[in-house]
């Protein structure tokens, strides 16, 4: 029994002995970041890398500010850290005072570039662009007054194609055709049609089935807007 329980704690001793050691790979991470934050942190207040914390321009008298600037920014940017990329997405930085407001949330800063009496100005010369447009009469129609398609629409209630005027002799549906193309809209043929005696009389073959309408013309359109 004896013998038994030394050969286990052998072995268990044995085992413990091959078991390395597990290092803390963390550790170098940690301190490393630390060491970026601030060396960020010192080129965002203004601070050269070991300086003292010293600012830009007492870090050394021969360095100009720019010069001072341009290796702010280079110890950034071997910091690691990643700068803010110029993009329409990033807004821009909005000035702040003492208080940690915006310039233009502050009344003291609002206060000190307006005033009543600027804001008057202001208003005066706006209302002086103003202009004011009366209204005039509508221009009155140039022309030979003719016959008046849209009343012949509204005073008439036949539909097309249903016959109230007789027509004499044989109509010629090439004539019609030859006709009316002549006219480069239905409701020019109308009104001519109109001026030439119709709808009682058609001398040029433009209304063959008697219903008053001249080739394509259709009175419906109008009556329809009336009633609407």
């Amino acid at each position: 029994m004896i013998k038994r329980f030394l050969v286990s704690g052998a072995a268990l001793a044995a085992l413990a002995a091959c078991v390395a050691t597990v290092p803390d790979s963390g550790a170098g991470l940690n301190q490393s970041y630390a060491q970026q934050q601030a060396a960020r942190e010192a080129a965002l207040q203004g601070q050269l890398p070991g300086t003292n914390g010293l600012p830009l321009e007492a870090a050394s008298p021969q360095q100009s500010e720019a010069e001072a600037l341009a290796a702010a920014t280079a110890a950034a940017l071997n910091s690691g850290v990643p700068p803010v990329e110029a993009s329409p997405a990033n807004p821009p930085p909005v000035a702040v005072n003492a208080a940690g407001i915006s310039q233009e949330n502050d009344f003291q800063d609002v206060s000190s570039l307006r005033s009543i009496e600027t804001d008057a100005e202001r208003l005066a010369q706006n209302r002086a662009q103003y202009q004011v447009i009366a209204p005039t009469e509508l221009p009155s129609r140039s022309g030979a007054s003719g016959p008046n398609i849209v009343d012949f629409a509204l005073n008439t209630q036949n539909a097309k194609g249903e016959a109230l005027y007789t027509r004499g002799g044989i109509a010629s549906q090439t004539r019609y055709a030859r006709n009316c193309g002549k006219y480069p809209s239905p409701d020019l043929a109308q009104a001519d049609f109109l001026a030439k005696g119709g709808p009682e009389r058609d001398r040029m073959g433009l209304d063959p089935d008697g219903d008053g309408f001249a080739c394509a013309w259709d009175p419906a359109p109008f009556r329809l807007a009336r009633q609407n």
